[in-house]
């Protein structure tokens, strides 16, 4: 399994979130999509990961971007857990089945353990990957870096 590169095409999803919403990267062309993946909900890391998606929503807007929150968790798991945080607006797709096909596309799922890279992956306008960095689990990545590269300053 290959890590996606920037200049590759994002593969495109159909999953569904949170709100139990039909989520695909083709129906966002025309706005960059920062899929963010954190290995798996109600934990520490991937809860403030998710919540800096929440309090930043209107700056992702300002930057024609849409926020998308990903993980291996099932729909109602990723429903209830945004339901304790409070997450209303950001979108959390569940790559639960086929089990990580969608973290498996693009070259994220560690296998031995079910469930994906903790990750930022942006895509453009046009559905070309522009920026991929991929942290170590316990690593919160820094939401300044990405408000950086989607204004074109990194």
């Amino acid at each position: 399994m290959k890590l996606i590169a920037v200049g590759d095409i994002a593969p495109d999803f159909s999953l569904k979130d949170n709100h139990e919403k039909l989520i695909k990267l083709s129906d966002y062309r025309g706005q960059k999509v920062l899929l963010s993946w954190h290995p798996l909900a109600w934990t520490g890391v991937c809860t403030d990961q998710m919540r800096a998606l929440e309090v930043n929503f209107e700056k992702f807007q300002e930057l024609n971007t849409v926020p998308l929150g990903f993980s291996v968790d099932p729909v109602p798991c990723k429903k209830a857990w945004s339901a304790v945080l409070a997450i209303t607006k950001v979108s959390l797709p569940s790559d639960f089945w086929p089990h990580g096909k969608v973290a498996q596309d693009y070259g994220i799922f560690i296998e031995k353990i079910g469930m994906s890279e903790r990750a930022n992956i942006i895509v453009d306008e046009e559905g070309k990957v522009i920026w991929v960095k991929v942290y170590p689990m316990s690593q919160l990545p820094d939401i300044n870096e990405v408000f950086e590269v989607l204004a074109g300053n990194l």
